[in-house]
């Protein structure tokens, strides 16, 4: 954990925080006050609006700029945790703290909250994301509330807005080295992951990695997937893959993808119609799975599948095509 001494210097660790629930969820459990600072607007910067930072007395998490710009609103953050008054800070054109320049140009808007650790939003919030709905975090600056919600609230005198998608989760389906590498890698980016495997060899688990061992249509059941789950099937069989892609397909899985040769694509799909899945649900399998980026090696081919549900799910909530 970084002190309140500490520094964003050289090695940012604390940056790749990207999501500050569970630390916010940990604060509040410990009783700690926090500050929370959101971007609220954005002219250039490599963040967008609604990226985060969480402020205790003693530590932060997350980031707003490349490394811009964090002390400072740490050092602010700390002011509002002591006083309780919410703050709006500038950076870059038509900012008052001329010793701090934005190298990318632009303005960065931030908004700073003092949240106490008993505070209703944060209790709706962690409920909210335990049970995987989307959650909209509504704010004046001091007084704040949290409900589910897909859309913005028309709140006149909100500061801030922010919506909390439920985690991505991974599910792989298979147990050779692709399918551990796409496995490790999706749990390396900080995904909930899970490996599907009821023919999985014993021993300890490859990364620590969960692994369910029983049959593949419990074991999807059991996670019952939702728009934020992604199911990458490499099993290199296609009996197998057959076992796990109907129920993904059939589902509300927002990915579904397969490793395999584009040559046995038609015969795949010819399989899954004959097991009673329709155009519109076939036409939702990404095969071959991945970005088209010549990937040859395990590590090479998660990359590109790990790219492609980060694109997937990126389109998806900006309304585009994938």
């Amino acid at each position: 954990m970084n002190t309140a001494e500490s520094r964003i210097g050289e090695w940012a660790t604390e940056g790749l925080v990207d999501d500050v629930r569970p630390q916010m969820f940990r604060a509040a459990e410990a009783g700690e006050t926090l500050a929370l600072a959101t971007i609220v607007a954005a002219d250039g910067g490599p963040r967008p609006v609604g990226a985060q930072m969480l402020v205790t007395r003693a530590a932060w998490w997350g980031f707003l700029s490349g490394g811009c710009i964090e002390a400072d609103v740490a050092l602010h953050a700390r002011e509002t945790i002591s006083d309780g008054q919410p703050r709006r800070l500038v950076y870059g054109e038509g900012s008052p703290f001329i010793d701090i320049r934005l190298p990318c140009g632009g303005r960065i808007e931030v908004e700073i909250e003092r949240v106490p650790p008993d505070d209703a939003a944060v209790h709706e919030l962690r409920r909210l994301t335990q049970a995987r709905e989307p959650a909209l975090w509504i704010s004046d600056g001091t007084h704040r509330r949290c409900r589910k919600s897909a859309s913005p609230d028309p709140t006149p005198r909100a500061r801030v807005q922010r919506r909390y998608d439920p985690a991505q989760r991974l599910v792989v389906v298979g147990t050779d080295p692709f399918a551990l590498g796409i496995a490790a890698l999706g749990q390396r980016v900080g995904w909930d992951t899970v490996l599907l495997a009821p023919f999985a060899p014993e021993g300890d688990e490859p990364f620590g990695l969960p692994v369910l061992r029983s049959a593949l249509t419990d074991s999807l059941a059991s996670i019952a997937p939702d728009p934020w789950t992604a199911i990458a099937v490499a099993t290199h069989d296609l009996e197998r893959d057959r076992e796990a892609l109907v129920p993904a397909l059939a589902g509300a899985a927002g990915y579904v993808g397969v490793l395999g040769s584009r040559r046995k694509l038609d015969e795949r799909k010819a399989g899954l119609r004959a097991a009673g899945l329709c155009e519109v649900e076939l036409e939702r399998l990404r095969a071959p799975i991945g970005l088209p980026i010549g990937a040859a090696s395990p590590w090479e081919v998660a990359l590109s599948v790990i790219a492609e549900i980060v694109a997937d799910s990126r389109a998806r909530a900006t309304g585009e095509a994938a």
